[in-house]
């Protein structure tokens, strides 16, 4: 799994792992907290697999893009961003209506994203080691 992921990008595993670990911490924190944990889980799962999905069709677009002239590419990465936000959307309506899992934290879960960002300098250190 990792080398196909490595074939996407040198920085997606990490960025991986550190969407997983956010979402470990999310749902131990959420445990010790809230009161109904099946429907925070299920949100915060959502989020967390938006968020893994989002980093691997980033990088996915990328490779696709970088192949283009450059307006093309453009052109590209704009449907791409519409198409993995409407996914996103989707989900979280789906998670809204449905009333299986919390929207709200399936947004924390997609923000794991943001923070792995932020912390890949430090899981690269791990990695390379």
């Amino acid at each position: 799994m990792r080398k196909k992921l490595t074939q996407l990008s040198d920085v997606l595993p990490e960025l991986w792992v550190g969407i997983l670990l956010y979402g470990v911490l999310c749902e131990i924190v959420g445990l010790i907290f809230v009161e109904d944990w099946l429907f925070y889980s299920i949100g915060l799962i959502a989020g967390i697999v938006c968020a893994l999905f989002m980093a691997t069709h980033m990088a996915w677009s990328l490779n696709q893009a970088m192949e283009l002239a450059e307006g093309d590419a453009v052109k590209k990465m704009q449907v791409h961003n519409i198409v993995r936000y409407l996914i996103v959307v989707v989900v979280f309506f789906l998670l809204l209506f449905t009333k299986l899992g919390n929207p709200l934290i399936a947004f924390l879960g997609v923000m794991g994203l943001k923070v792995a960002a932020y912390l890949q300098p430090v899981t690269h250190k791990f990695f390379r080691r």
